[in-house]
């Protein structure tokens, strides 16, 4: 709502395409839908954008469905697959393997977390199996199969969400689409120089390289890793993490597919960092993320080359990066939106999430017409902004830093490395209690801890004394009546391909191939 009817629509001014631009657009049109804001995004087809996120997290979804976006259309139209996890393979030590599903691990029973009579009974040498067997997301995931999941929150098909594989570059088309028929103003054009506010310090315009300038309110910066606004004009300094996640290259290829078409995400540990398999409806996403440190790019890309499915569909594309975060995301009257704000490397498909985060919560904050720019509300932005990333940070550290890949450079070094504080106690509490974090806000729940703390190894001593208010013989009960349950109805699904090709088989006239990162 306008503070004051007679104030000027706010001029909001997106600099950059691609899938962070084209989702703060979407996102903000609606959101914020009405006269009170004029969005402009400003994009070059000679500038190329990293093509990030070909596989996502189940918010995408969430995301989608406000936008009252049609899921079957928008996954033809992206060669979209399903996705219920990411199986992590060597990862712990080679040759062992284990899925982060986008579900719950069992049942609370007599009002406490599943994984403490899980404990209670492991810990009492009772063969109840690991905790993996108490997923129906994995299950379904290792049993290749898709079904969408039922609204009875007594059955056990209920237990699980689901996430997408698509081409990232078709979803950016898609959303432009979208945001243009409902208002959006794209111009085509390179910004060349910054004007700021004598008095302020704020952004003023833009000049663009064909002359144009363009006066704006309120600026995303969507320009990628350049940062181009909050980093080179508003000069807001860089967190180095590199210390904590080495890796520092990436190379990415796309491969014919091959079957099966698996519903989850693969990451493999490799001597240099990890590579990913992301299977589309008409290609295979491959990369090989490593760092430079403890692994030349030429073997690298050998690896990877070697590990394809199928035949390479274009020559591996480097990208180079650091991970870390700008120190605030909203500073005057800029605010940062994807790779200008931040960088996680792609280990648990988080990009996406920190993009759609950013969009609903500036559409939460964002100063309406003739309010100005107030403090608090960036403070409040960048609160939410360090909690996202910092979290973000602290579960794919995880993956490294518990790891039993002794004699390999990288591995040993991960291993041994000091660890942010907040990462140590969320350990050393698992280890003691069985307690996994369990936040309101930020990435990742309780389950997604479960996963990888017992699939990289560490496992508790003891569980919460609440847990033996079961007796051991209803303990043992339920767990093995829910074992089965899960074991039968994951071998009931539809397979993953017979699904897609029956409910959105992708459109035959695809673009060209483009590299993606998970």
């Amino acid at each position: 709502m306008r503070e004051d009817a007679t104030a000027k629509p706010v001029r909001l001014i997106i600099v950059g395409g691609g899938t962070a631009g084209w989702m703060a657009a979407a996102g903000l049109v609606h959101l914020l839908a009405g006269p009170d804001y004029a969005i402009t995004l400003i994009e070059s087809d000679e500038i190329g954008t990293v093509g990030v996120g070909e596989a996502t997290l189940p918010h995408i979804k969430t995301f989608n469905d406000m936008l009252g976006i049609d899921e079957a259309q928008f996954m033809r139209e992206t060669q979209g697959s399903f996705k219920l996890g990411i199986e992590f393979v060597g990862w712990d030590q080679p040759g062992e393997r284990y899925i982060h599903p986008f579900g719950t691990f069992g049942e609370p029973w007599a009002g406490v977390d599943f994984q403490h009579h899980w404990a209670r009974a492991m810990l009492a040498g009772q063969d109840v199996g690991p905790i993996h067997d108490y997923s129906f997301a994995i299950a379904a995931a290792q049993a290749n199969g898709f079904e969408f999941p039922t609204e009875d929150a007594r059955s056990i098909r209920s237990t699980f969400a689901y996430a997408y594989h698509f081409d990232a570059g078709l979803y950016a088309d898609f959303l432009r689409r979208w945001a243009t028929a409902r208002g959006v103003k794209r111009l085509e054009g390179q910004v060349v120089d910054v004007a700021r506010d004598g008095r302020t310090g704020h952004v003023a315009s833009l000049t663009l390289k064909s002359g144009a300038i363009l006066e704006g309110d309120f600026f995303l910066d969507c320009s990628g890793f350049r940062s181009l606004l909050l980093g080179k004009t508003m000069e807001v300094p860089w967190y180095d993490w590199s210390e904590w996640l080495p890796c520092d290259r990436a190379l990415a290829v796309p491969c014919a597919s091959a079957d099966p078409l698996t519903p989850y995400t693969r990451s493999t540990a490799q001597k240099g960092g990890w590579t990913w398999r992301i299977p589309l409806q008409h290609r295979t996403g491959n990369g090989y993320v490593f760092s430079s440190r403890f692994i030349e790019e030429h073997e690298a890309r050998e690896t990877l080359l070697g590990a394809l499915d199928g035949e390479p569909l274009a020559d591996p594309r480097l990208l180079r990066f650091q991970a870390g975060r700008r120190a605030r995301c909203w500073e005057g009257n800029v605010v940062a939106v994807g790779l200008a704000s931040g960088f996680l490397e792609p280990l648990e498909s988080t990009s996406i999430f920190l993009i759609q985060a950013a969009v609903t919560d500036l559409a939460a904050l964002i100063p309406a017409p003739g309010q100005g720019i107030d403090a608090a509300l960036a403070a409040e932005f960048n609160r939410l902004f360090e909690i996202h990333y910092d979290r973000t940070r602290d579960f794919l550290v995880l993956h490294y830093t518990a790891n039993r890949r002794h004699g390999q450079p990288l591995w040993d070094h991960v291993r041994t490395m000091q660890l942010p504080d907040s990462l140590r106690h969320k350990i050393a509490l698992f280890e003691e209690s069985a307690a996994a974090p369990d936040y309101r806000l930020g990435l990742f729940s309780r389950d997604s801890w479960l996963a990888v703390l017992l699939g990289q190894g560490i496992t508790p001593r003891g569980y919460s004394p609440l847990a033996n208010a079961l007796s051991q013989d209803e303990m043992l009960r339920r767990l093995a009546d829910l074992r089965q349950r899960i074991a039968d109805n994951a071998q009931d699904l539809s397979g993953h391909a017979e699904f897609l090709a029956s409910y959105c088989p992708g459109e035959a006239a695809a673009t060209p191939a483009r590299a993606g990162a998970a």
